[in-house]
């Protein structure tokens, strides 16, 4: 599920430590070849020849390297192929970061904390204390998936303002012809500060060098917890190495068939419940800025909305704070039900004095523009990542794995339309979701591996974790995944409020760590009751 990308600075949030700031962020740019490496190569091949270089490494651990890292977290990489369909030519370093066992070590845990395009090294390092439990039986790894992070980062450069300039307002929704054209324009620029690794990036390829990191740990078979975008990445691996499924868990489960467009009606529709929500607590607290009554708190957001995208207010950084710019960062904060209080003080700074700094600390993106080069092989020093490394991996990523590319008459036919379901959806979120419909325009087709083949896996079984109040993943996804997976797929309903459940409820917490640890699977549908009214199942 996507959401239209920002230009605020921000501090980066750790995905399941409070907030899961980086998950599900973006929508579709430029990616691969119409299958790419993806459907170009059986899963018979990948291990055959050319490939023994790759499976045969073993990682060497060494203290990292940076600013803020703890002092017992290890860093390493693998090497992979550039090209899965020739491995006998161009190769990339993937980082990896862990915290070893505290005790005898079954092996190891791989996470991916979601996004598209977060660094798992970062946020292991800034959220670890969530997966300390973990270190009772493993060593808990993660990366940084190609493209991102410290492995061969994307980025568009200036392109990336461009971008977003193109898309913001309503020029896109009254002039197509003109924003499909800079779209298409940009696309080439971010090719350029890209290097090689574009058109070999996306879900496929990552789970491909998934494979590689298994085999270089020293596992039979790979245990996996996997966040938001992660579950995404999870089931292709799945769905490609079946047998070398271990424990593997979904937490705040990605669709695996939704056009982005319905991906993002659906995102609008959970923003806007999200909202309806925090309004509802709000109002019963005296601090609220937007008085008692709750329909009427609803009718001044919007109000709110409107009057900044007519007139902006000044920025921290003296750039126009519009009323996107706002629905922005309140999507941010709906995220997890923990940033409530900050999200009403943030508004009451808005409100009151006019102040933004609030609401701009949960905004996502920053933009630098690097020096262009080739970051096709080893991994890149961390202060040379690109600072608009995220939003143009998101993009990258999302498009590698969507098929679909309407063309401009299509877009313009279709765009009233869309956008009377978007504001029907979510009159504050609606038009700010309705942008990432025109973001894959003119770029290559992606792969259609996950919408065709990721399905009636045979597989140990593996764990989903569905909340009902997600406001980026409706539950409806992880029930709808589960079908489509089979009989190996078992579902827990969490019955809370935020996106994904494993920091915000102590029941999911439990059940996962036991299924990861002692292989304790719940039945399926079983249930874990809101956190306010405790924390055993139903």
């Amino acid at each position: 599920m996507q959401a239209k990308l920002e230009t605020r600075p921000s501090v980066r949030r750790c995905a399941v430590g409070g907030a899961l700031g980086l998950a599900l962020l973006g929508a579709g740019l430029p990616a691969a070849n119409a299958t790419t490496t993806a459907t170009a190569t059986a899963t018979a091949r990948d291990a055959g020849p050319g490939m023994s270089r790759f499976y045969d490494q073993k990682v060497k651990w060494s203290a990292c390297e940076g600013t803020d890292m703890p002092k017992d977290l290890q860093c390493g990489k693998v090497t992979v192929p550039l090209d899965y369909a020739r491995p006998e030519g161009r190769t990339l370093d993937v980082a990896l970061a862990r915290y070893r066992a505290t005790g005898d070590s079954r092996g190891s845990v791989l996470l991916n904390f979601g996004g598209p395009g977060g660094s798992g090294v970062s946020e292991l390092a800034v959220g670890g204390k969530e997966f300390m439990h973990l270190t009772n039986g493993y060593d808990v790894v993660t990366f940084d998936p190609r493209g991102v992070g410290r492995s061969s980062p994307v980025s568009c450069g200036p392109a990336t303002l461009k971008i977003m300039e193109a898309t913001d307002g309503d020029g896109g929704l009254t002039d197509p012809e003109d924003v499909l054209k800079r779209l298409r324009d940009a696309a080439a620029e971010c090719a350029k500060y890209s290097g090689p690794v574009l058109p070999h990036i996306g879900t496929v390829d990552a789970a491909r060098d998934m494979e590689v990191m298994r085999r270089a740990l020293g596992d039979d078979r790979l245990n996996y917890l996997g966040f938001s975008y992660g579950t995404r990445l999870g089931a292709v691996y799945a769905a490609r190495f079946p047998h070398k499924v271990g424990r593997m868990v979904l937490d705040g489960v990605d669709t695996l068939t939704e056009p982005l467009t319905e991906q993002g009606l659906a995102g609008a529709r959970g923003q806007q419940t999200a909202l309806e929500n925090f309004l509802d607590w709000c109002v019963e607290d005296i601090a609220c800025p937007f008085g008692r009554d709750a329909r009427d708190a609803r009718d001044q957001v919007e109000r709110l909305v409107a009057s900044l995208d007519s007139d902006p207010v000044p920025s921290a950084f003296g750039e126009p704070f519009t009323g996107q710019d706002m629905v922005g960062a309140i999507g941010q904060a709906l995220y997890s039900r923990e940033l409530w209080p900050s999200l009403e003080r943030a508004l009451a700074q808005l409100l009151e004095d006019g102040d933004t700094r609030g609401l701009e600390g949960f905004s996502s993106g920053g933009v630098t523009f690097p020096v262009r080069g080739d970051r096709g092989a080893g991994l890149t020093d961390e202060e040379d990542v690109p600072m608009d490394n995220l939003p143009a991996a998101l993009m990258a990523i999302n498009c590698a794995d969507d098929p679909d590319r309407p063309t401009a008459a299509q877009v313009t036919a279709s765009l009233g339309r869309l956008r009377a379901r978007y504001e029907e959806a979510s009159p504050v979120f609606g038009r700010y979701r309705l942008t990432q419909v025109l973001m894959c325009y003119g770029r290559p087709k992606g792969t259609d591996y996950v919408r065709a083949d990721v399905k009636d896996l045979d597989t140990a079984r593996m764990l989903l974790v569905g909340t009902r109040g997600d406001p980026a993943t409706p539950y409806r996804w992880t029930t709808e995944t589960a079908d489509r997976l089979g009989p190996s797929a078992v579902v827990l309903d969490n019955r809370g409020e935020g996106h994904t459940g494993y920091a915000s409820s102590e029941c999911v917490h439990r059940k996962v760590d036991d299924f990861l640890l002692y292989g304790s699977l719940p039945p399926d549908g079983s249930s874990c009751g809101p956190e306010s009214a405790g924390t055993g199942s139903d």
